[in-house]
């Protein structure tokens, strides 16, 4: 699954706001397959945002690191 880094928050509301003018035109030119796409592409981004706050939200969880271990003795 891709990640969005959250400093790019502001970046994808620059994106949004491209999206709503190019649907804008879309619609005034009648092109239905092009609306259809960039409202896909619109509920994506907007999906993707959304994770991205909850994830900000919680935060990171230290795991640690893994140690080896140790070898299995025969019997």
């Amino acid at each position: 699954m891709l990640s969005v880094n959250p400093k790019m928050l502001p970046r994808l509301d620059e994106i949004e706001e491209d999206l709503l003018a190019r649907r804008k035109r879309a619609v005034a030119e009648g092109w239905q397959g092009e609306i259809e796409g960039i409202d896909l592409t619109l509920n994506f981004l907007r999906s993707k945002r959304e994770q991205t706050s909850r994830f900000q939200r919680v935060g990171t969880v230290d795991l640690g690191i893994p140690h080896p271990r140790p070898p299995i003795t025969p019997e």
